[in-house]
């Protein structure tokens, strides 16, 4: 059976006005919970901040969870409401997610992105049961968390690309199949993104309520259609690689990998990275946090990685990576200079 999933209840609202009667279990790290607990009133009978969203782990949670809670409340970024999620899936109740940066689509998503076998894999757990938008707490996150799923929007540009390089190889399965006004409906939201950037990097709440119809927009085609061929591409595979490295076994911010990732797709599709390159950098995304060795050292094996791991068709099975060329990209993606660390 196929499922088109709806998007979850979004409230927007003061969290001094959220109430909630049932038993909660909350999942949140330290300082996100620090910014938002003087405003939240639950009815907590455990707490816990999850340290990554990996399936033995989380079913050891969810296990562990007492039996009188109905409810999981996931406060923070991406990898909490993955949990949150994950768990509450798991259990058969109820999740409310309540962002404390709009940093991801995930909070949004009927999928978990789950880590194992260093990639990625999805997980349909369903959407969670609401969403809770406390703009005073979404302008107080840090600039280059807070309206992060921006990138989100952008790897539409160099996800589209991929999917139709695979369209022309003849390499999309038949439910993947390449439709073109779904690529047309997908790159007006990419068009979009460009336009709000400037004012998402400046907190502002008219572009941070046009980043959140984007995103709900996004996320529903891609529902409607069953797969993110159409933002999912190179971009994110090159993320899922260098997340081992530059994490070295903890979480890195998504937008700090995949930010890099579209302008290291872009490069390899040929495009021009300075508009995405500024778009990035003025929605408040920061593209130099990965290492210069790591990028190369991912590239190097990026081929075979996304073999290995049967990654949908992209112009990376295609990408020959010898030294020259490795660095012939990194050049033209702008990560030689003050694009990455040393």
């Amino acid at each position: 059976m196929n499922t088109i999933w709806s998007l979850p209840k979004i409230d927007i609202q003061n969290l001094t006005s959220v109430q909630e009667a049932r038993p909660a279990a909350l999942l949140a790290g330290r300082r996100s919970w620090a910014a938002v607990s003087p405003l939240l009133d639950l009815p907590l009978v455990v707490q816990a901040e999850p340290e990554r969203v990996a399936p033995d782990y989380l079913d050891g949670l969810a296990a562990a969870l007492p039996p009188q809670v109905k409810v999981v409340y996931g406060v923070g970024g991406g990898m909490v409401a993955d949990c949150a999620k994950y768990i509450a899936y798991r259990r058969g109740i109820s999740a409310v997610i309540i962002p404390t940066a709009l940093s991801v689509d995930g909070f949004f998503t009927p999928i978990v992105a789950a880590r194992m076998d260093d990639s990625v894999h999805y997980v349909e757990t369903g959407p969670a049961e609401r969403i809770i938008i406390d703009w005073d707490v979404i302008r107080a996150a840090p600039p280059h968390f807070r309206g992060a799923a921006i990138v989100e929007l952008l790897t539409i540009v160099t996800g589209i690309l991929d999917w139709k390089y695979a369209a022309e190889n003849k390499k999309n399965t038949p439910d993947t199949r390449f439709i073109p006004w779904a690529a047309g409906l997908m790159a007006g939201i990419a068009q979009q993104a460009f336009k709000i950037a400037k004012g998402v990097g400046q907190g502002d709440v008219e572009a941070l309520r046009n980043l959140l119809d984007l995103v709900c927009m996004e996320v529903q085609l891609t529902n409607q259609m069953g797969h993110t061929r159409p933002q999912e591409g190179s971009e994110q595979y090159f993320a899922y690689a260098v997340e081992p490295r530059a994490g070295k076994g903890r979480p890195v911010a998504y937008a700090d990998m995949v930010g890099p990732g579209i302008l290291i797709a872009a490069a390899l599709h040929n495009q021009d990275i300075t508009p995405i390159r500024e778009t990035l950098v003025s929605a408040g995304i920061r593209i130099n946090q990965l290492r210069l060795q790591d990028i190369s050292d991912t590239l190097k094996t990026l081929p075979q990685y996304v073999r290995k791991h049967d990654l949908p068709f992209s112009i990376l099975n295609s990408f020959e990576p010898t030294a020259e060329r490795i660095d012939e990209v990194i050049r033209k993606a702008g990560l030689d200079s003050g694009g990455a660390s040393a």
